[in-house]
Order: C-alpha cells, then structure tokens, then sequence
C-alpha cells in the first residue's frame, strides 16, 4: 500500500489557501515538453526486500571508484582519508548538530570554523577565509557578486582554464544579477591567452583556474597586474586544494579572491557531494565576503572563546545588506576538511602534494611512450591532458571494460568545442605502480 499522509480534503485546504485550483496547477511554470505525460516505468508497489535486490543488482552494474586502477578528475579527486576522519565526525557531539543559530552556545563547532578559516586562510596566502560555502562552484559564482559590489562595476571576465561546470554557475547567476560576462574560449594547455587584452575600465573582475580544467599550472602574477591597472579584481579559482601543498598560493601572486573545492581533503567522491566550499580574500574586503566569519575573543573571565563575528545573510541582517543568499555551509564537510588538515600538519600537507605530482609525473611518462599519445602539459601538478589517436569517449568505454577508470572526455563537459580527442587524467596518491602499468597496458591493447 502506498503511504499518503495527506487526504483529498487537506489538499483542497492548502490549495485554497495558496489560490490553486489543482495540483498540476502548481507546476504551470514548467514546460509541457519536460513533464511526465504518464506513470513512471517502474513496478506499481514491491516489498522492501525486492526493492534491495533491485537496486543491488543495478549497483553492481556499475564499476566502483575503489575496486579498480582509477584516473578520474576533473574537479573531484579520489584521495586517501584516515579512518580517524571518519570516526571523529561521526562522533554524536558533531553529526547531530546543526548551523549554530544561537551560535556562541556551540563553542565546539566555532572552534572548529575557527581552525578551519585559519588553515584556509594560510595555504590559499589570503588574510581571512570564511566558514566555507557550498561548493567550489558557488564559491566562484559568490566571488564574483562580490568583485562588483567592491569595484561597483558590472562586468566579469571568465578565463578559459575555467571548469565548464564552474562558468555555467556563474553564468546562471549573471542571468538574474544584471551583470555582463565575456566567456573566453577553452584554454588548451601550451596555447597562452591573452587575458589582458579583454580588460576593460568596466570590468570588475577576472576568473582564472589553476591549475587549469586542462591541467595547466597557471602563473597569476602577469594577469594580477592587467587587473590592477585597470582597477579590476582577480580572482583565482584552485579546484584541486591539494596542489596548493606543492605551488606557490593564489595570494602571493596577487589574487584578490580566492576560491576552492576542498573535497581532497577529509572528503570522498560521494557521488558528487556533498563537497565543502573554500573562500578566502584580503582583509580590506572582508565585509564584502559572503558566508559566516568566526572570531575568537575572551569572555567575561578572560577565557578563550569564539563568536561568530560576521554573519552577512538575509537571516541575520536587513535583506538589501546581505551579500549572499547562501544560508549555509556543508558543515560537516566542513569538519572532515579540518580534522585530515590537522592530522597531516604542514609537513605531511607538502609531502602528499609531493606524493601526488611524483606519481602523476610518472603516469605521464609512461602513457607518453604509447603509440597514438600526446602529452599536451608542459606544467602540471596532478593533472593532464593528452590527445588521443581515437575518440575520448570511445577509449574511456573500451578501459573500463578491461578494468580501468583512465579519465574524463574533454568532450563530455565541452561537447561542441570539437575536443573529441582529448583525454583528461588524474593521479593521486592511491594510485600504485601496477595500477599505472595496467593502465599502460590497457590503453596500448585499445588505441
């Protein structure tokens, strides 16, 4: 039997009340075309049991990240998390809680926000990072909000190192805000854009990636000083925090606003998220960052406390001085992010960077010496693209037959760029020697 805790006289209540006349009424506002015009096909009702063994067989159809060599990026990386991460955020003092409303009664949840701002703060070279946001990608889309109401201009400037997906947040976001963009083309790696040549006096700021969708290391410092002498802003997009352990920091190049997917860090794949949004900047524009900013200061005794110093949603403050209507972070994530920081120190932060390169350095030089290979990259971290003697997508299908996970498409984030022989891949340190000898191997019998 179905469970419909609603009877017909409780519909015809809320629908009164809102001014509907039916149900489907509410959802006039979506096109006809993207509505069901029927039942879903699936079986009318089945016990609990049989809807297990249905979804474990459709599961089992699909190729898990962990059971096989696995050279997937592009934005979300697979990499080792302690199991004390895992048992410490389970703790119940922390997975039960929620977004601190009364917030200094939580001293345990602002300390940890508190840590987390300073370890973001200090590997990105900012001087303050808030309490995290969503995502990477609502990192950037807010940064750029941001840019125009420090420089009050309206125009943004999106590099072609972007992610896809990353662009299209923000150009979702440009839609509604009133603010023009100038989306550049893909920036493939060993081609240099002239970034420069698009600032203008009404551009607010820059969005440049790196390392790239592509791969490619970026320098920062010539396009920080195009933004400046136009009085525009920069700001650096890392999708791969842990690079950050291995090049030098958005901050000391001269970026402006920094943003990041922190995931690598204390966060699996989990399918696409929930993942934790990093955002840092300078001091002189903190009251213009979006998000919560925790502080610490003394109590009434002269003890150590912590308070949430700045908190600049709708929630909080009079609508027209909000600078978000993000309400919230992925907290949890959040705390993972901060507890795999602490374990790994500054040292061990470093060596996994090392770790990580070494490792990616070495798959490159194998795949290279593959007949109908070409390593694009001159400077990578992770990361690289390589062009392929066949189509991408018709090579990722035929590994993963023979048990390898050997990369993303260009294709399938960029499909009418007419980048169908490209191939990003990335390495991590999970992957071991004989997980590259086999993706060798495997690449060679299918090219």
């Amino acid at each position: 039997m179905r469970y419909l805790p609603l009877t017909q006289t409780d519909r015809s209540e809320m629908l009164g009340v809102i001014g509907a006349k039916s149900v489907d009424e509410l959802f006039r506002d979506v096109p006809e075309r993207a509505r069901l015009d029927g039942l879903v096909d699936l079986p009318r009702r089945k016990g609990e049991l049989d809807v297990e063994r249905a979804l474990s067989n459709m599961a089992s159809k699909n190729v898990a990240a962990g059971s096989v060599p696995f050279f997937v990026g592009a934005g979300a990386y697979r990499h080792h998390v302690p199991a004390s991460v895992d048992h410490l955020i389970q703790r119940s003092e922390f997975l039960t809680s929620y977004t601190p409303y009364q917030p200094e009664i939580t001293q345990g949840t602002l300390q940890y926000l508190f840590e987390f701002q300073t370890q973001v703060a200090m590997i990105t070279g900012m001087d303050v990072a808030n309490a995290s946001m969503y995502d990477g990608s609502t990192g950037c889309g807010e940064a750029v909000l941001m840019a125009h109401r420090v420089t009050k201009r309206k125009k943004a400037v999106l590099s072609g190192t972007l992610h896809p997906q990353y662009a299209e947040v923000v150009r979702n976001l440009s839609e509604f805000a009133d603010y023009e963009l100038e989306v550049m083309p893909a920036a493939l790696p060993g081609k240099t854009e002239d970034i420069a040549a698009h600032i203008a006096d009404d551009t607010s700021c820059v969005v440049v990636q790196t390392p790239g969708f592509f791969g490619e290391l970026v320098d920062l410092r010539p396009i920080a000083e195009a933004a400046h002498a136009k009085g525009a802003l920069l700001i650096a997009v890392v999708p791969e925090i842990v690079s950050l352990g291995a090049v030098t920091p958005p901050g000391d190049m001269g970026a402006d606003i920094v943003v990041g997917e922190g995931q690598s860090i204390g966060n699996g794949l989990n399918f696409g998220g929930p993942y934790v949004g990093l955002f840092a900047t300078r001091q002189k524009f903190i009251r213009q960052m979006p998000g919560r900013l925790c502080g610490e200061t003394v109590d009434a005794d002269g003890k150590r406390g912590f308070v949430l110093t700045l908190s600049t949603r709708e929630q909080h403050i009079r609508r027209e001085k909000a600078t978000s209507n993000i309400c919230t972070n992925s907290g949890l994530c959040c705390l993972a992010f901060t507890i795999h920081m602490s374990l790994l120190g500054e040292e061990g932060y470093k060596r996994l960077a090392r770790i990580n390169h070494a490792a990616t350095v070495n798959l490159a030089e194998r795949l290279a010496k593959v007949p109908g290979v070409e390593i694009l990259n001159q400077a990578f971290f992770n990361e690289f693209t390589m062009r392929l003697s066949r189509p991408a997508a018709e090579v990722v299908d035929a590994l993963a037959d023979k048990g390898v996970l050997g990369g993303v498409p260009a294709s399938r984030l960029l499909p009418d760029a007419g980048l169908d022989d490209l191939l990003i891949v990335a390495s991590t340190e999970i992957n071991t020697d004989e997980d590259r000898a086999a993706y060798a191997a495997a690449l060679e019998e299918v090219l």
